[in-house]
């Protein structure tokens, strides 16, 4: 049987160890049995979540970011490629 070796952090360490249903069972086996998402999280079912439950971010932060776009946009110079 073919092995590669990894480096985790402590904590993922740690997770993998209490998720062991047996002493002798090896960290290939809790790997293995754990469930992966099987498609990527798109753009699209980002905005349908927001949509359905709201923002993921709390307000104070999307507020933050809005103050930074605008102050970013205010510095930014003229777009000469920019029509109309």
């Amino acid at each position: 049987m073919a092995t590669k070796t990894i480096s985790v952090r402590i904590e993922a360490w740690e997770t993998l160890r209490t998720a062991r249903r047996e002493p002798g069972e090896s960290f290939s086996d809790v790997i293995l049995r754990a469930t992966w998402p099987k498609a990527a999280f798109t753009a699209a079912d980002l905005l349908r979540r927001t949509v359905e439950r709201g923002a993921i971010l709390p307000a104070g932060v999307l507020a933050t970011i809005a103050r930074a776009k605008r102050k970013s946009a205010a510095v930014l110079p003229e777009d000469k490629w920019r029509r109309g």
